[in-house]
Formats: structure tokens, sequence, C-alpha cells
């Protein structure tokens, strides 16, 4: 069993990683943070399974595809995808900066189309494997204050459609999550308690027990919310 993980350093990258290598995964974990993914693997590292770091800023389209193409890596048996990686920069659609909508659109979007086309092929070669998007509850419904992210995290649900559509026939699974607040470093700084907010390793058990479900079974989003945010 082997996953990829984009953003595994901090929030909800972090506990996904946790919990797979918990239970046997073999990790490649990607993230911008040269120490931050050091500080992972050594974290991980005494559940004695392979764990493989990559430095990559996915704002740029090389660097996805210089992960993508990097030598000593065996992509071949991955199983899990999860596209992880994604920035919210809070601001008025209107009155922001271009920059502000291409950031995110660089990593909330384009990132996880690229990293989704090169394993959902392999994957569909091998009849096997599970692509998980995390997306938000923003995806479905615009955010206060958070106009370019609710576009960019629309397109990520709707790219995760189009890839369970046409990976079904070939028995790979495609899975959106839709969360709410969730306590990451979107939230730093907060007052709000952290009992108040979706933990990221509530999002890491359920992916964990939707990898456990049967063959035949895909479930197609996660909604998972605050109770009273």
């Amino acid at each position: 069993m082997k996953a990829v993980i984009t953003g595994a350093t901090k929030g909800i990258g972090r506990a996904i990683a946790i919990k797979l290598a918990q239970n046997g995964y073999h990790l490649i974990l990607v993230a911008r943070g040269k120490s931050d993914l050091k500080i992972l693997e050594e974290e991980l590292t005494p559940y004695g399974n392979a764990i493989f770091t990559h430095a990559a800023d996915f704002t740029v389209k090389d660097d996805v595809y210089a992960f993508l193409n990097a030598d000593g890596i065996n992509f071949d048996d991955v199983t899990v995808l999860v596209n992880n990686v994604g920035i919210f920069l809070p601001g008025s659609l209107l009155d922001e900066d271009d920059a502000t909508f291409e950031k995110q659109q660089h990593l909330n979007t384009n990132a996880s189309y690229y990293t989704s086309k090169f394993f959902g092929k392999k994957m569909r070669s091998a009849r096997r494997g599970h692509i998980f998007n995390i997306c938000s509850v923003a995806s479905k419904a615009p955010v206060k204050n958070g106009g370019s992210y609710s576009v960019t995290k629309a397109a990520m649900l709707s790219l995760n459609h189009v890839l369970r559509q046409e990976l079904a026939p070939h028995n790979v699974k495609v899975t959106a999550f839709l969360p709410g607040s969730t306590k990451t470093s979107s939230w730093e700084g907060t007052t709000i308690p952290d009992e108040k907010f979706v933990q990221p390793e509530d999002i890491a058990e359920t992916l964990f027990t939707i990898l456990n479900l049967s063959k035949g079974v895909n479930v197609d989003e996660v909604l998972i919310t605050p109770l009273d945010f």
C-alpha cells in the first residue's frame, strides 16, 4: 500500500499522513518546506514504512512536473492519491488583485489537475486506486469574504466529478471531501476555541474508513462541518 499526499506537512495532510503510516502505508509526501518535511519524516519513521519526501512549490507548474518526473521515485504501486495542497486568501473578488485569484487557482485547482492526470492514468492501467480531493464547503456555496477561494474550490469539485466519471469504469474510486471550518493554519491566531472546529484528525479517520469499504462502493462526497460554529 502506497499513498501520495500533497500539502502533507500541515493540517489535514499531516493528519492523513500520520493515519496512513500508522496503518502500514508507504508514503510519498510533498510540501513546500524542506525542514517541515524532514520533521514529519522523522515523526513517521518509527512506524517502519518507507517514507519519501519531496519539496516543491505547487503554485509553479514546472515544480509539479519536476516532482512527477523525478528520478528515484517509484510511482508504479501508488494506490492512493490525496490532493490536499491548497490555500485560502480572504477578500472580495471585485476588489482583490488578480494575483489573489491566480495563486489560489494554481494551488486549489491546477495542481490537482496535473497530479490527478498523472496518477489517474496509472490507476486506470492498473485497474485499482483511489483519488481523494480535499475540496471545501465553498465548493458548493460561496463563503463570505472568500470569492476567489470559492471559485477555485468549485472548480476542484468539478474536477473531482469528471475524474470519477472517467475512472469508475476502470475500477478506480474518486471521493471529494467538503470540510467546513477546520482547525488548520488558515485559522492561526483565532480566539475561537478548538472544540468549535472540525479537526484534521476527523477527516483522516473518515478517509481511512472509506479506504476500507467494500470493493464495489464509492463514496462520492463527504460533507463534514462543525456542529455549532
